[in-house]
C-alpha cells in the first residue's frame, strides 16, 4: 500500500482508464481510488500549484478544499467532544453539528462545477476514467452528507442514536469529503492544469458563478491579460438590454438601480435556491456568492429552518403570501418581509426577501417637502 503514495498522477489516470476499458466495474475502480487517496492522506504537496493566480477556478478549488477540510476537523471534534461526555449541552452540540453539516452540503457546488465545466474539457483531450470515477465517488458524498443532515433533523435523538448513526454515515461523510480533496489536489487538478488550456480556464472562470462557490468567496476575479472585457461590458455586447411593460433598462442602469435602493433583497427560485442578493453599501445582512445556488434553509442557524419551510410551502400553496418579522439589532429596528412571487397565471416563480432598516424613518417627524432641498 505504502508504495501507492509514489506512483505519479499520470500513471493513476492511466490505470484508471486501461480498468475501466477492460470492463472492470466502476465500484471496483472506486475502491482503488479511495485505497490511492488514504495513503495519500496528510502527503499532499501543493507547493505544484504555486504559480496559479488568485482567482483562477483551480485557486478557487484549493480554498475551497481549505475551507472544506476546516469544516470536517471541527466536525469531528465536535463528535468527539459527544463520545467522551455525557452533557446538558448535548442540544446546543447537535444544534452546531447540524450547523456545520448545513454548510459542508455547499460541497455539492464544488463538485457541480467538476462535472458540468471541469470534467468536459478533459473529456475532450480523451481523459474519461478519472472523472467517471470521481463523480460516483460524488454522488456517494452527496448521498452521506444529505443523510446526515436528515439523522441531525430529528427533534427527539439521543446521544447513543447519534454516536451510532456517526460511525454509519456522519463519520463517512467527513472521510469522503476529505478524500476527494486529496483526489483532487493530488490527481485532478495536476492533470487539468497540464491538459486544458487558458482559454478553457477563462471559460470556466466566466460560468463559475452560475452555479456558485463552496464555503468561499473569491475576492478577486480572475482573468487572462489578452482578456479585455469584464462580464457587464459583455453583457452589454450580448443584447443585454432589458425591456418591461413600462420601460426598459440596460444592465448597468439596473444593477445600479438594485444596489442604490436602501433595502436588502434576497431572491431564492422556486427551487428554493438562492439565486441573487442585492449589494449596497450599507446591507442589514451580510451576504457573499458562496451562497448562490444554495438551498435557503440551509442559509438560516438549524434553529430556525423549519419555520423557513412553513413559510415556503404557505407560499408554494397559496395559504399565504407574504410574511412580516420586525427585530431590535444592535440598537436598529429592523424590518424583514418575505413575499411570495407569482406570474400573471398565479404560478409561485420563488421568494423574495426584503430587509430595511426603519430607525431614522420611525424618528420623523413634522414635513420636509420637496421645496426646501437645498
Amino acid at each position: 500500500m505504502q508504495s501507492l503514495s509514489q506512483i505519479p498522477y499520470g500513471e493513476v489516470v492511466e490505470v484508471e482508464q486501461e480498468l475501466i476499458s477492460e470492463g472492470l466495474p466502476e465500484e471496483e475502480v472506486l475502491k482503488l481510488c479511495d485505497a490511492h487517496s488514504a495513503v495519500l492522506q496528510g502527503n499532499v504537496d501543493l507547493s505544484g500549484f504555486k504559480d496559479v493566480p488568485p482567482g483562477h477556478p483551480v485557486d478557487v478549488m484549493l480554498k475551497e478544499n481549505q475551507e472544506l477540510r476546516k469544516a470536517t476537523t471541527e466536525a469531528r471534534n465536535l463528535i468527539g467532544e459527544i463520545t467522551s461526555s455525557d452533557t446538558d449541552a448535548f442540544a446546543q452540540q447537535v444544534l452546531k453539528l447540524r450547523g456545520i453539516f448545513n454548510g459542508l452540503f455547499d460541497v455539492d457546488k464544488h463538485y457541480l462545477r467538476k462535472e458540468y465545466m471541469l470534467f468536459p474539457f478533459l473529456e475532450r483531450e480523451g481523459i474519461t476514467g478519472p472523472p467517471k470515477v470521481m463523480w460516483g465517488k460524488q454522488d456517494e458524498i452527496r448521498d452521506l452528507v444529505k443523510g446526515s443532515i436528515e439523522i441531525l433533523q430529528t427533534d427527539d435523538i439521543t446521544r447513543d442514536d447519534l454516536l451510532a448513526t456517526a460511525e454509519i454515515v456522519l463519520s463517512p461523510a467527513l472521510d469522503g469529503i476529505d478524500d476527494m480533496t486529496i483526489k483532487e489536489e493530488e490527481i485532478l487538478l495536476p492533470m487539468a492544469l497540464d491538459k486544458l488550456t487558458e482559454t478553457d480556464w477563462y471559460e470556466m472562470s466566466k460560468q463559475s458563478l452560475e452555479i456558485g462557490f463552496c464555503l468561499y468567496d473569491p475576492p478577486v476575479i480572475w482573468k487572462p491579460e489578452w482578456a479585455t472585457e469584464d462580464t457587464l461590458v459583455e453583457m452589454q455586447k450580448s443584447g443585454g438590454n432589458i425591456q418591461l411593460p413600462s420601460g426598459s433598462f440596460s444592465v448597468e442602469e439596473l444593477l445600479a438601480i438594485l444596489n442604490t435602493l436602501p433595502i436588502d433583497m434576497t431572491f431564492v427560485d422556486k427551487d428554493d435556491k438562492v439565486k441573487y442578493f442585492s449589494q449596497n453599501s450599507e446591507r442589514i445582512f451580510q451576504r457573499n456568492r458562496a451562497i448562490l445556488n444554495r438551498d435557503v434553509r440551509l442559509c438560516h442557524p438549524p434553529a430556525s429552518s423549519h419555520i423557513v419551510d412553513k413559510i415556503i410551502d404557505d407560499f408554494k400553496s397559496g395559504k399565504q403570501s407574504r410574511a412580516p418579522f420586525w427585530i431590535n439589532m444592535g440598537g436598529k429596528f429592523i424590518h424583514i418581509e418575505y413575499f411570495a412571487l407569482r406570474n400573471e397565471k398565479g404560478e409561485y416563480l420563488g421568494t423574495l426577501e426584503v430587509s430595511h432598516d426603519l430607525t431614522h424613518y420611525r424618528s420623523l417627524e413634522g414635513e420636509q417637502r420637496i421645496l426646501s432641498y437645498k
